[in-house]
């Protein structure tokens, strides 16, 4: 018992004389001023002429002299790190280390990385640190001395103008296709990129896709790829025209059945202007849509234009000079007209008593001619259906079978192959064991496909059972 007692009383005394040891090297650790003795552990200057001379901010600037020490001398600042230099008007306590780690951190990580900043001080939260900054460097006294309340605009404008040579407008990508999810995936268009996935000439990168300039090459080498570059770039170039004229004269939509919103309603197109459409229809990629209806316009005001002039013409051999005397004019002709007709509607029903003698003997000659009538009816049938869709595109890409099937189905002969491409894709597909959902276009109604299936499985390119 008394062993224990006298071994606590040992430690006890051990203790307190490590913690008196600990007081006394931190007393040592201390730093005092020269002249009043205060404490300047924290924050002193320190002479750089006289040996051990170092006072307090206030003796200091009050001129105090000890010793060989003057005024005059020079001086050094020395900082213990735990110097305030906001004083009281700083929040939080910064100390002048944790100041100068702020203003290293955003040298360093830059205005607004304030978790790397935090990181880099140690000991601070991202929004203390923010909050730091902005009150003291940018709003404080510091920030207000420094920072003009009015910057002047030191910065020109070199820029072209809108819509001049190189305006940043003329280059800008046009807007993304107005279409639904599933008429983009029917497409393969890409909205956010403007790309399809079968472009115009889709091998075009084949020709940079394995160019590699080396510090060996001759002169001969670096000409022949930059002429590959030069070639991929026309390439690019046409690429986007196609791309451009499409969207100009609003193909995608019309391939999807749809109309053009804002074209307004004009009058209803005659079969003689469907056919002068059609012949102008190669000078489409040289104007744009918008100079191409002009350009018809003109071309149709001046057939009208033509026609009148013939009729002033045809007025004037009949010696009419005045625009009041083509009435009195027309309205004699046309009693001509009239008189004219029933005289010959009289003569008719004179031979008509005599044509039904000979109706009789003309019946069995017309029974004989029906025959050939009808197939040749048919023939004439046949081409008046071929001849409105002759001149759209992919119409020398069809069977003689296959544009009689257009021709009776009113059906262009892009839209019908691309309905074909789509059935014998899904065909081989399901015939391979890979699923497939069908993704026929939507102007394709049931009457359509059936008639286009059973033509597919007819001329072999399906079985009957796929049908």
């Amino acid at each position: 018992m008394l062993e224990q007692s006298a071994k606590a009383g040992w430690a006890g005394r051990r203790e307190g004389e490590s913690a008196q040891a600990r007081r006394t090297m931190a007393e040592l650790g201390k730093k005092y001023c020269v002249y009043c003795l205060a404490d300047v552990t924290s924050l002193r200057l320190r002479c750089t002429e006289c040996q051990d001379i170092e006072m307090c901010p206030e003796c200091f600037s009050a001129g105090a002299e000890i010793g060989q020490h003057r005024r005059w001398h020079g001086y050094q600042l020395v900082d213990g790190g735990r110097f305030t230099l906001w004083g009281a008007e700083a929040e939080g306590g910064w100390t002048s280390r944790e100041e100068q780690l702020l203003l290293d951190a955003i040298e360093q990580y830059g205005f607004g990385n304030w978790e790397d900043m935090a990181a880099h001080v140690g000991g601070r939260a991202p929004t203390e640190v923010m909050e730091h900054y902005v009150s003291m460097y940018i709003h404080g006294n510091l920030g207000r001395a420094c920072i003009p309340d009015s910057i002047p605009n030191r910065v020109t404008d070199h820029t072209c103008p809108g819509g001049g040579p190189l305006s940043p407008s003329l280059t800008a990508p046009l807007p993304p296709l107005d279409i639904t999810v599933v008429e983009q995936q029917q497409l393969g268009y890409m909205p956010l990129r403007d790309d399809y996935e079968i472009e115009y000439l889709q091998d075009a990168e084949t020709l940079i896709s394995g160019l590699a300039v080396n510090y060996d090459d001759e002169d001969v080498d670096i000409e022949l790829k930059r002429a590959h570059v030069d070639m991929y770039v026309r390439k690019l170039r046409e690429r986007q025209r196609r791309k451009n004229m499409a969207r100009d004269y609003s193909l995608v939509p019309a391939f999807l059945g749809k109309e053009r919103k804002d074209r307004p309603l004009k009058r209803k197109v005659t079969k003689e202007e469907k056919e002068l459409r059609a012949k102008l229809r190669p000078i489409c990629q040289f104007l744009s849509a918008k100079e191409f209806d002009d350009c018809f316009d003109n071309l149709h005001k001046e057939r009208a234009l033509r026609a009148k002039i013939r009729e002033l013409q045809r007025y004037r051999r009949n010696g009419i000079a005045k625009t009041e005397e083509s009435a009195e004019y027309e309205a004699a002709r046309h009693k001509r007209e009239k008189r004219k007709e029933l005289r010959n509607s009289a003569a008719a029903k004179r031979g008509k008593d005599e044509a039904g003698k000979e109706a009789a003997a003309a019946a069995a000659a017309a029974a004989a001619a029906a025959a050939a009538g009808a197939a040749a009816a048919a023939a004439a049938a046949a081409a008046a259906e071929l001849s409105s869709i002759e001149h759209l595109s992919g119409f020398d890409l069809l069977s003689e079978r296959e544009k009689l099937l257009c021709g009776s189905l009113n059906l262009s002969p892009t839209r019908y192959l691309t309905v074909k491409t789509i059935i014998i894709k899904d065909y081989l597909q399901k015939r391979q064991g890979i699923p497939s959902k069908s993704r026929l276009p939507s102007y394709l109604d049931k009457v359509l496909k059936k008639r286009i299936l059973n033509f597919l499985t007819e001329s072999g390119w399906i079985a009957r059972e796929a049908s």
